[in-house]
C-alpha cells in the first residue's frame, strides 16, 4: 500500500497445489507478510523474471534470490512455515466466490 496504490494478490492455480509448484506463489505471499514496500517491489520484480522462475523450477532455493535490505531471517522462517492451506483458500475463494475457472486470471479494483 502507498498513498497512491494498494496491491493484493490471490492465487488461482490450475494444477494440483504442491510444494514444488508453489515456490513463487509462496515467495510472493511471504514477501507481502514480512517486508516493507520498497523491498516488496524490488523482490517481486526479481521473482517475475523468467530466468528466476526457471532457476526455481530447477531446484534453486528461493533464499538465493533475496535482495539486499530484506529481512532475510524473517522471510526464511515465514517461507518455511507457510503451508499450502493459504493457497488452497485463495483458490477456493477465486473459484467459489469470484466464479473464476482454475487458472483464470482477473483484475479486481476497489477504488476510493
Amino acid at each position: 500500500t502507498s498513498s497512491h496504490t494498494r496491491l493484493g494478490i490471490l492465487n488461482n492455480p490450475s494444477s494440483q497445489i504442491k510444494e514444488d509448484n508453489t515456490v513463487i506463489a509462496r515467495g510472493i505471499l511471504t514477501t507481502f507478510l514480512t517486508q516493507n514496500n520498497s523491498n516488496l517491489k524490488s523482490f517481486l520484480s526479481k521473482l517475475s523474471k523468467e530466468e528466476t522462475a526457471k532457476s526455481l523450477a530447477a531446484g534453486t532455493k528461493i533464499v538465493k534470490f533475496l535482495i539486499p535490505g530484506m529481512d532475510d531471517d524473517t522471510f526464511e522462517k515465514k517461507y518455511n512455515t507457510l503451508g499450502l492451506d493459504l493457497i488452497k483458500t485463495h483458490q477456493m475463494f477465486c473459484q467459489e466466490v469470484l466464479k473464476l475457472l482454475p487458472g483464470q486470471m482477473a483484475v479486481m479494483s476497489n477504488g476510493r
